[in-house]
């Protein structure tokens, strides 16, 4: 391209001419910088051909035009789709727990179970609610397809009871309860062909399970034993639950001993025609079974199919004996809990909390420790929430605990620290007394006998039954369960009238 200037006239002005060469391929410097700026866009040379035909050719599909418009699609796919699906998702998750609750509002049968032990009668009380030896007779008796039995350890026959020098012929006094129910777990795998699995505490030394060993060696049952010291550190499996063919459970303080069938106190619940809450009680028995295989450990998180949605803050409502209650579970220690599950101690202090005019405790050992380890570590939890409710809401509380010969010398001294709160406070009522069961002199001779077990706890509003004892050790590191059922039900009103009959009876002492 050329310019050139030319004039006709002095006296007019310059006249700019423009002449277009259009021969030349030379290039102004001008444009040179314009032209690098897009080169990606036009220039097809061969280093850039394949990138250009991708971000900038003619059938590119990239443009940098583009660039705000996608990011404001983005932003709109962020800010309004992404809270919609969100909302769709947690109204499906709200539609199926509603279905669940609909479908679980049942008609059930709740029943109290107790273990009066012989030679015990009350003056002025009756004792008639089933005996546990009665509720496993008939819930093995009704048995189809399965029997399932969480258990801490196993002596139904009194074999534990004779050393290697005891030639006695004759059995115990009230041993043929426990040898009838052993029989009754051979008798329904052997003739019946009822598929029994048992998941026990490890064996040690001192407690190995013969039962279980005959039971497997002759293929009756499949066994296995959970070493909680092996998945959480310390502890033992202390629950004891007993669920047949998935439609009825006991659950309760009886251990599979034949003890506890004649010789100590022990309180339960039978529960039948209430499948949503079978189906949570077997969740809780088949998270044991998972950890109970010998490389099995605890996993960081539990499989969908053993969670549940039931618990304090959305329980599921039956129908028990005539009347709507709440009910869910709870399960001990917290690592043995899958999501949705609330641990045993959570749901001793929302009890503990609900209660407006009073608690009534009945449990075999009180303390507020870890009582065993390798020394003792303070452990308040459960005894401040009675501390506050007492003093805070001027709740009545009333702890009946049991005293025998393995009562711990500093447990008197804790309790009486309770105690001594209503002489501090104008309206504080804490009351403690000990239950001692009466024994006969060949009584007493029975080893880890003649002691009322009972771990139950009842409110003006709430009934909970448990397996555990009350120190820490057995919700930090060892395995119970918990039921759980709120509202002025006729069940409730039975566990408070079994409560002042033991309180009111002539075996409580106060400390």
């Amino acid at each position: 391209m050329k310019i050139t200037a030319t004039t006709s006239d002095p006296k007019q002005k310059t006249k700019l001419t423009r002449t277009v060469d259009r021969r030349s391929s030379t290039r102004s410097d001008d444009y040179d910088e314009w032209d690098s700026r897009y080169m990606l866009r036009t220039d097809h040379d061969d280093f850039a051909a394949a990138y250009n035909d991708m971000w900038g050719g003619q059938k590119a599909w990239f443009k940098p035009s583009c660039v705000p418009i996608t990011i404001i699609l983005l932003l709109i796919v962020l800010v309004v789709l992404l809270p919609l699906l969100d909302a769709a998702e947690k109204q499906h998750r709200s539609a199926e727990h509603n279905y669940t609750l609909n479908r679980c509002h049942q008609d059930c049968v709740f029943t109290l179970v107790e273990t009066i032990p012989d030679g015990m009668s009350y003056r002025n009380s009756s004792t008639g609610y089933p005996s546990t030896y009665e509720t496993w007779k008939g819930m093995l008796a009704r048995a189809k397809t399965s029997v399932e039995i969480a258990s801490y350890y196993w002596t139904l026959r009194d074999e534990d009871v004779h050393d290697g020098n005891d030639k006695r012929s004759e059995k115990w006094p009230g041993s043929d309860r426990g040898e009838d129910i052993f029989n009754d777990l051979l008798n329904i795998g052997k003739q019946r062909g009822i598929k029994v699995k048992i998941v026990q505490s490890q064996p040690s030394k001192s407690q190995p399970c013969l039962d279980t060993e005959i039971l497997a060696r002759k293929g009756l049952a499949e066994v296995r034993s959970i070493n909680m010291k092996r998945l959480v550190g310390a502890g033992i499996l202390h629950t004891k639950l007993w669920i047949t063919d998935r439609e009825e459970v006991y659950v309760g303080s009886a251990n599979t001993d034949w003890r506890s069938l004649s010789h100590v106190k022990e309180l339960g619940l039978h529960v039948r025609n209430c499948s949503c809450l079978l189906e949570d009680y077997a969740k809780i028995f088949d998270a044991y079974w998972e950890v109970a295989l010998p490389d099995a450990l605890i996993p960081p998180k539990w499989p969908s199919d053993l969670e549940t949605v039931f618990n304090e803050n959305h329980p599921m409502t039956v129908n028990v004996n005539g009347s709507d209650v709440s009910v869910y579970l709870s399960s001990s220690p917290p690592q043995m809990c899958p999501e949705g599950r609330d641990t045993d101690v959570k749901s001793i202090l929302d009890t503990i909390e609900k209660a407006d005019h009073f608690i009534y405790v009945a449990v075999m050992d009180y303390i507020p420790l870890m009582i065993y380890g390798p020394k003792p570590v303070y452990w308040p939890v459960i005894d401040d929430a009675l501390r506050a409710a007492a003093i805070n809401r001027r709740v009545d509380v009333k702890l009946l605990i049991s005293y025998w010969n393995h009562t711990r010398s500093e447990e008197r001294l804790f309790l009486k620290s309770l105690t001594i709160l209503s002489e501090s406070y104008k309206g504080v009522a804490i009351s403690v007394k000990f239950f001692v069961v009466p024994s006969s002199t060949a009584q007493r001779k029975i080893p880890f006998a003649r002691v009322n077990h009972n771990k139950y706890m009842v409110t003006d509003n709430v009934a909970y039954i448990g397996t555990s004892n009350w120190s820490g050790d057995y919700f930090v590191n060892t395995a119970g369960v918990g039921t759980i059922v709120m509202g002025n039900s006729s069940l409730r009103q039975e566990l408070e009238d079994i409560f002042m009959r033991d309180w009111m009876s002539e075996f409580a002492y106060p400390i």
